[in-house]
């Protein structure tokens, strides 16, 4: 049962589309069963000659960055930057990270902390009254939040199935915003439908990375940007005009890295289809 389990989270990847028939808790309203994929949505696909990923890393990644008018969210997201911890964890990870960069300087906000960062045993070393962990939101915590269980438990996302033995393993992006709402953020979802232009998302998107304190989570088919792998989630970290280019800092640095993928491609790879709906992108903010 066991390796059932975890292959169906390696089949699902991270943010996969759940099996047919599973069910999702979600914001706002959403459909209650799947439906045809948006007339936009072209498939999987290698990217064209001219949508070649580009690594952040590279000469060319790196001059993009530094001329980029449009990378506020990038410092603080970077400074938070962790790796996902298993193949299942990309709207996790990229929710703490999110979090912690709303929230790892404000002392008004009570933050969780994590035992499991300090071994045990070696506790009666330290001097008395003092805790080494850190307060700050974490991979290891984040399914011990009534928040997040709210909307889905652990055993659910780790592809346990329900009493009717229906499966909605990972976590869809509509599941992910309302997790961030119950944590007291300001969350917009939008889905990359039809009725959502390219232009509306690329502006969106945009003016989010120009502006502090706000960032965004996208949601996305990774076959489309010619990757191996499924529907992912990471955050934007940047947005360069001359190239018409966003930078995804991908949370799963193992055998990946973070890149700079042309608008029009990423935006093709948000029109994708998951369990119930497109995948798209959330615009998170702290109204706090």
């Amino acid at each position: 049962m066991r390796r059932v389990l975890l292959s169906v989270l390696l089949l699902v990847s991270c943010g996969g589309a759940a099996p047919a028939g599973s069910t999702s808790s979600v914001q706002g309203t959403a459909p209650s069963k799947q439906s045809a994929p948006s007339g936009s949505e072209l498939g999987a696909r290698s990217p064209k000659a001219g949508d070649e990923l580009v690594a952040f890393a590279s000469a060319e990644g790196i001059a993009r960055l530094s001329r980029s008018a449009y990378k506020v969210d990038f410092f603080t997201l970077a400074n938070h930057f962790e790796s996902q911890q298993n193949l299942g964890m990309c709207g996790p990870t990229t929710s703490v990270i999110v979090l912690n960069a709303l929230r790892a300087t404000r002392d008004d906000i009570v933050k969780p902390r994590d035992p499991r960062l300090f071994p045990q045993e070696f506790a009666g070393n330290l001097p008395e009254g003092l805790d080494p962990v850190f307060p700050r939101y974490t991979q290891g915590v984040f399914f011990d939040d009534e928040r997040v269980t709210q909307v889905k438990s652990k055993a659910t996302f780790a592809g346990q199935a329900d009493a009717e033995g229906a499966r909605d393993p990972g976590i869809q992006l509509r599941q992910l915003g309302r997790m961030l709402t119950n944590f007291g953020l300001h969350v917009e979802l939008r889905i990359a439908e039809d009725s959502l232009t390219n232009e509306t998302i690329r502006q969106e998107m945009r003016d989010n990375l120009a502006s502090p304190n706000d960032y965004v989570v996208i949601n996305y088919q990774r076959k489309v940007l010619g990757q191996t792998g499924s529907g992912h989630i990471s955050p934007l970290g940047a947005y360069d005009e001359a190239s018409d280019s966003f930078l995804i800092l991908d949370v799963n640095p193992n055998g990946k890295t973070w890149v700079w993928v042309k608008s029009s491609t990423l935006i093709e790879a948000m029109r994708t289809m998951d369990s119930v709906e497109n995948r798209g992108y959330l615009l998170v903010s702290d109204p706090s």
